[in-house]
């Protein structure tokens, strides 16, 4: 990623895997959206669903 993401652009404050906060190490980009997990572990099992969804909804299965 060209930019780096920011903690204070990120548009929840609980991991929504864990519910823990987020923290700044464990951003990603979604939907033009800065969203936030409490680790990368978390962040990496988001990004490999929302790919998964994403192709399916695209067709691109």
């Amino acid at each position: 990623m060209a930019d780096k993401l920011r903690l204070e652009d990120c548009v929840n404050e609980r991991c929504p895997w864990s519910g823990d906060p987020v923290s700044a190490d464990s951003l990603t980009l979604y939907r033009g959206k800065v969203v936030g997990f409490c680790n990368t572990g978390c962040r990496d099992k988001f990004e490999a669903a929302t790919r998964a969804f994403d192709a399916k909804i695209e067709g691109k299965q």
